[in-house]
């Protein structure tokens, strides 16, 4: 059982806006405003946001590089009777955001931990999408060599539920030639950019159409973007997506007809099949 925390020993973890200033809850600006202290990924952006509300406390940068060393130090404060508000550059903190490690040692000790929803870039893009929202997954940031980002997006080839990446504006363009190469170019996508800011798009589509206005128009490549990804059709072949995931994951290290023969056997599908879906099935050998 957790130590016995001082009843003032509290920490907030305060959803903000992810662009928009008015978007910050009344709930928020209240908390804010008493907190002893505000953990920020980034004092001098939230100093903005605050100034914005006519909040003025202290803050204290935790980010990814100091956290680990920072939180004890947080933790110790708040034990002292202090009460902490973690907020992240935009929306709720611990979502691809710094955090974790605060929000854990703090329940360890015993220290109250308090969610004040509010803006939630994941939520505002499945909100608009167009594309179911009763099942999704959140999958974050997509890795940021191609090799790697081709691997991921294969072992969710499959994936019946709605997908939800982030990407940043110089992957975007090569982020959307995978996706159509993996996931098929008629996979229903909706491309989120700068949501709640000045110059908010977004773009509704088959992949291979949605590619094509990012690639036709520079301003489109521009800004932060968060990717809604229509799920695999619930009757797709799960061995025939296991085959292929693993196809292209052997690929790396064996040549086509080579990773397409070992993944068909392993999987139990046709390996001409397989080839037909890797779209090469001219280098197939005759079954």
């Amino acid at each position: 059982m957790p130590p016995q925390a001082p009843s003032s020993a509290e920490l907030f973890v305060v959803a903000t806006p992810i662009g928009n200033l008015g978007d910050l809850t009344l709930r928020a600006r209240e908390v804010l405003s008493r907190v002893d202290l505000i953990a920020a990924e980034d004092t001098r952006h939230s100093r903005t946001l605050l100034a914005s509300h006519g909040i003025d406390r202290p803050l204290l940068a935790l980010h990814e590089h100091n956290e680990e060393a920072a939180a004890p130090r947080l933790v110790e404060r708040m034990l002292a009777g202090e009460s902490i508000a973690l907020v992240s550059d935009a929306g709720t903190p611990l979502v691809s955001d710094p955090g974790f490690r605060l929000v854990r040692l703090a329940i360890e000790h015993g220290i109250r931990v308090t969610p004040l929803p509010g803006p939630s870039a994941v939520l505002a893009a499945l909100s608009v999408a167009g594309i179911a929202t009763d099942r999704f997954a959140y999958e974050g940031f997509l890795p940021a060599k191609q090799a790697a980002r081709v691997n991921r997006l294969a072992s969710l080839q499959g994936e019946a539920r709605t997908l939800v990446f982030f990407e940043s504006s110089h992957r975007i363009a090569d982020c959307l030639a995978d996706l159509g190469e993996v996931m098929g170019q008629d996979r229903q996508i909706a491309v989120c950019r700068e949501l709640t800011k000045q110059f908010e798009t977004i773009l509704r589509g088959t992949i291979a159409e949605v590619r094509q206005m990012v690639e036709a128009d520079a301003n489109q490549q521009k800004g932060e973007f968060v990717l809604v990804l229509a799920g695999a059709p619930e009757n797709l072949d799960e061995k025939m997506v296991a085959a292929v995931s693993m196809a292209k994951a052997l690929g790396e290290y064996l040549s086509a007809s080579q990773a397409a023969r070992v993944a068909a056997k392993l999987c139990g599908v046709s390996r001409r099949e397989l080839y037909e879906k890797l779209g090469d099935s001219g280098h197939l050998e005759s079954e």
